[in-house]
Parts: structure tokens; sequence; C-alpha cells
């Protein structure tokens, strides 16, 4: 090894130029090359005889098309026509001797000799690795964008599509996402499902990012389909495919596919082009959806047509499961009012009931009201809850119900026996839970005065409001139903008797009405015995729908059963009866036993009798 003050080996620096892996050339102040290293004449395929002596610009500056580019406008050789003295770029591209180009980087540097500046020195390597690595960073990041734009995208569309809104209002708020970020306008039609329309395409929702006001002229019903138009609507709706629209077929031919459904669209919104996308879920056919672009924008691509199918798809389930819950709902109210009973008509009482169900899909609870005549002509009172709020509940206040008719009915004894007994046969007969009841009795001849004979098994207390607005709970409890018999644990049910005064209502309800998860039952009660009061001069209908009204209970379903007794002398023999309730949350072609008319129409029960 030489020491520091020993003179380098005169090949030394040859050395370096040929192993250091770029490529370097000289050329003179002329511009010809004078020099080249071995990696040059790697790079660009020619020898070093073939460089040297030669015009650097002419023979390897161009255009990356092949063509030359301009000597004033090379900005390599510019320090030769007294530009900056060190140039830089990678911009350039050299040609290659099988007539190729490369994309190069590369620096100038004046080359001097005895301080005198005899010409350039160039440096330069292949830029293509790294150019491709930029394109496809950018392109990468490209489609990144593009992704997460549609994933945004359809994040919103699912959040429109998951919300509570109405279906009609999500359509509407969908079409607000699509346009204009997939085109210039789209339309969603539906197949009616009205009994009188069936089958018939709706227009429910039309948006125009540039034609707002023609756009929701354009919504309502379609004219019916010409049949040479059917087929092709069948399988826009009902296919598993997208279709493909052109304005120019569409507007130019009438008997194309679907021109008697989107040419309207075309006239009054524009565009070029446009797909269909067919609404179906669960083999289920629910109409299509439609996106059109305008102007100069291009047609929908592959991409974006395969992300509106999904779109679809997400619509139609949203559909479909809409579908499902209004069924399940009118089996669930179908049911429930066939388990509620309707009232009796008799003289001397009016009587006013109300079922409102919890807030879940089935809308069936273990609430009940009850209101029969017994066969001593007392009219028997309940009000009662069974444990849970579901079909089970239901079944289980079915039986309960039922129980405790048959036992009022036979046992003439005091309510308190009726309700050992009712206690003894759901401990020993039936798999139900606990319950809550209220069993009353109202007695006393035609014409008055009555009195109320009743039992409570842990139900909340009944309301007893005067014509004048006094209102109090008639609190006295016994232990709940399926717990004294289960438990053996020896409880009674104490009798009580309260007269009725002219004019009062008694309300009975449960505890819904009064007791939610924001509100303890304490001030529920003070609420109710409140607007109770208020409300004692209205007639007992607006009585019932007022206090639901302003209590607002929500989450557990409520029943309410309320009593209005006449004035004195209303209802004896040979008077007039009073008025009765139109509504009732019973079946509406059921008719309760003892009722005046009997096999009635509930909503009719207000009905005169006609005079013979």
């Amino acid at each position: 090894m030489r020491g520091l003050g020993e003179a380098l080996d005169p090949g030394f620096p040859y050395a370096v130029l040929r192993d250091l892996g770029t490529g370097v050339f000289t050329v003179d102040v002329s511009g010809r090359i004078t020099f080249v290293n071995p990696w040059t004449e790697r790079l660009l395929g020619r020898s070093a005889a073939e460089l040297i002596g030669r015009d650097a610009h002419d023979l390897l500056h161009r255009r990356p098309d092949g063509g030359p580019v301009p000597r004033g406008r090379c900005p390599m050789m510019s320090p030769l026509d007294g530009g900056p003295c060190a140039q830089e770029g990678s911009e350039e591209h050299f040609l290659r001797a099988d007539g190729t180009t490369v994309p190069i980087i590369w620096a100038t540097t004046p080359l001097l000799l005895a301080g005198r500046r005899v010409g350039l020195v160039v440096v330069f390597n292949d830029f293509s690795l790294h150019r491709d690595a930029e394109e496809r960073t950018a392109a990468h990041t490209a489609a990144l964008e593009a992704l997460t734009v549609r994933l945004n995208l359809v994040a919103d569309v699912s959040s429109v599509l998951m919300s509570t809104v109405a279906a009609p209002g999500r359509i509407t708020r969908l079409l607000r996402l699509l346009v204009p970020a997939l085109g210039d306008w789209a339309a969603v039609d539906l197949r009616s499902e009205r009994e009188r329309t069936a089958g018939v395409l709706e227009r429910v929702a039309v948006r125009s990012h540039s034609r707002p006001r023609s756009a929701r002229r354009l919504e309502g019903p379609l004219p019916p389909l010409p049949p040479g138009s059917r087929p092709p609507v069948a399988r826009a709706t009902g296919g598993d495919e997208p279709a493909r629209l052109s304005a120019g077929e569409v507007l130019g031919n009438p008997d194309a596919p679907l021109a008697a459904t989107h040419r309207p669209l075309f006239e009054r919104l524009g565009g070029h082009s446009a797909v269909v996308v067919p609404l179906r879920a669960r083999r289920r056919h629910y109409g299509m959806l439609t996106v059109a672009r305008a102007g100069g924008a291009p047609s929908l691509t592959g991409d974006e047509i395969l992300l509106l199918t999904d779109i679809g798809r997400r619509l139609a389930l949203v559909l479909d499961n809409a579908r499902l819950y209004h069924e399940q709902r009118n089996v669930a109210e179908t049911m429930q009012r066939q388990l509620l009973a309707p009232l009796p008509r008799v003289d001397h009482l009016r009587m006013a009931a109300r079922y409102q169900p919890a807030q879940s899909t089935m809308e069936i609870g273990g609430d009940w009201y009850d209101a029969f005549l017994l066969s001593d002509g007392a009219m028997a009172l309940v009000i009662g809850d069974v444990v849970g709020h579901d079909l089970e509940a239901a079944s289980h206040m079915a039986e309960a119900r039922n129980m405790l008719r048959a036992l009022a009915w036979v046992h003439q004894e005091p309510p308190s026996v009726v309700m050992r007994c009712l206690d003894e046969a759901v401990t020993n007969t039936s798999d139900a839970p606990m319950a809550t009841v209220v069993f009353a009795r109202v007695e006393g001849p035609e014409g008055g005065p009555w009195r109320l004979h009743w039992v409570n098994a842990g139900h909340p207390p009944p309301l007893l409001v005067t014509d004048e607005g006094d209102a109090r709970f008639l609190t006295r409890h016994g232990p709940l139903i399926g717990m004294n018999a289960a438990l053996g644990l020896g409880l009674e049910w104490p009798d009580t008797c309260e007269d009725l005064p002219p004019e009062c209502t008694l309300l009975l309800y449960t505890d819904g009405l009064v007791e939610s998860r924001g509100r303890p039952i304490d001030l529920g009660m003070a609420r109710l015995r409140h607007h109770a009061s208020v409300l004692a001069g209205r007639t007992v209908d607006d009585f019932c729908d007022e206090l639901l009204a302003r209590l607002d209970p929500g989450g557990d379903d409520v029943a309410l059963l309320a009593l209005r007794l006449c004035p004195d002398g209303t209802g004896a023999p040979g008077g007039r009866p009073p008025p009765q309730s139109s509504y009732s949350p019973a079946a509406p072609n059921r008719a309760a036993p003892g009722s005046v008319q009997r096999n009635a129409p509930v909503q009719d029960a207000s009905r005169d009798l006609p005079e013979e």
C-alpha cells in the first residue's frame, strides 16, 4: 500500500472510471466526444470507436419517441455556448445503437486542463428503472386514492341504507351520494306493491346535478308498458347483470330495449350513456337503478359498474328487509288484535281501551285488558301484565286471560277467591311466568248507585278520577300471580270495595305507562295523576288518547282500560243508553259477548239500534 506522499499510479483514474458503474464521457469545446468509459459503451450499446470523434448531441440526444432535439434546446451542451457551467437533469433521452431510447439522469461539469476550459465532462446513468418505479408508485398511489374514494362512497352508502329513515327517504339520500360522484343523473324505478297497480313501475326518485327541477317532475308512476317493452324491462329489473344504454340508441329507436322507460330521462336530463342495475334480493325483483353520464365525462368504467352493482344489491336488501319487516308487523298486529278483547256495550257504562305495543319488530307483548259481563249481571274489569314482551309472553298472556275469564264466570265469590284460584291454576297447569293483575267487579242496580269490588295482585294501583278532577290511587295489594302457590307462602289477596260517584272515571293501566328506564315509577305515577285530573272533563276516548300523548311512554308495551260512569239514573229500564266508543284495539270483525249488538263490527258500536 502506498503512503500518502507517494504519487498515484497513472492508470488509477482510468480504473476508477472503468469500475464506477456510471457512464462518463468527455467532449471538446465543439461538442465532439473525446473519451468514453466502459459503462458508456455498455449503456449505449456502442463501442468507443463508434463514439469518439462524433458530435455527442447529434449522435445521442433524442426525444422519448426517438425524434431529434434542436441543439438550442439541449441543456447538456449549453455550457459550451456560454450557459451555466454545471447542469443536471432527469428528463432527457439517449439513443442506443439498436434504435431504442433510454431515459437518463445526468450531470455536466466543465473539463479544465492547466486552468483552461477544454470541454465538458458528462456523467449519466440509465434512469428507466427509477422512472418505472416512480410511474408504478404514482399509478399505485392513484389506484389507492381511487379505491379510497370508492370505499368512502361505499361507507356513506352503507350509512344511508342502514339508517332508520323510511325506504323512500333512504333512496333519496342514496341518489344524493351517487350524483355527482358517479354520474350526472340517477333514477330509481320500483315495482309497485299496491293491489291495483301490481307490477307497474313507479319512478320513486330522480336526481340531476344540473337539472334538479326537471328531475323532480319525472318522479311518479310510469305509464303502462307496451307489450314489446315488457321483456327487456323484466330482464333489467329481474336479471343478474347490469345493462349499458346509449342515448343515441334510446332516443333514435323507439323499439330499443328500455326506450319506453328511459327515453324521457335522456330527453329531459341529457346524457350520452347510462348503466341500469337490477334491484334483486332473495329471488325477489324490486326494480332498477340507473346512473348516467353527460357532457365530456367518459362512460362508466368496468370498476365503476361493479361498484354500482354492489350498491344495487345493498339497496335491494334494504327493500327486501323493509318488506319482511312490514309482513312481520302485519302478522304481529293481526295476532295482537285477535288476542285483545272487544269491549261490551253496557247501558250505564262507557268504556275505552288502548294498546300501544313495545318498540320492537314483532310488537306483541304480555300486557292485556279485558271487560266482560258476569252471570250475576256485574261487569268484570281486568288489567294484567305477564313478564316479557314477545311472542312467548303473548301466548302466556292468552292463557292467563282465558283462565281468569273462566274462573270469574264460574265463581260468584269475592274477587279474592277468583285470584287465589287463578294463582293455583297458573302454577299447576301452565308454564307461564309471574304476572300482575287487577280484577274488579262493577256492581250495582241499573241506574246506580255503583260500587267497585276489586283485588290487586302486585299491579300498579287503579286511578279514580271524579268529574271535578279529584284523582287518587286505589292502593291495596296482594302477591303476584304464580308466586304464592309455587312457593307455598300462604298469602292472601285482600278484597276492597269503593263507592263509585256518578260520572267518575276509573283508569286501569300497565306499568309501561308510568315507568321507563329514564323515569322512575313514582314520578310517572305523579304525572299520570296530574294529567288525569286535568283531562277529567274530556270524553273517555279523548281521555285515553291525551294521556298517551302527554305521558309519551316508550320502550315497554302499554295497555289502558278506562271506565266512565254515567249520571244517576242513566241506564235504568226505559232510559236511552249513553253513546259508546267507536274505537277498539281488538280485531274489527269481533264483538264482545253481552254487547247490545250481537256480532256487530267493533268500529260501528256507537251506531244506534234501529227503532222498531
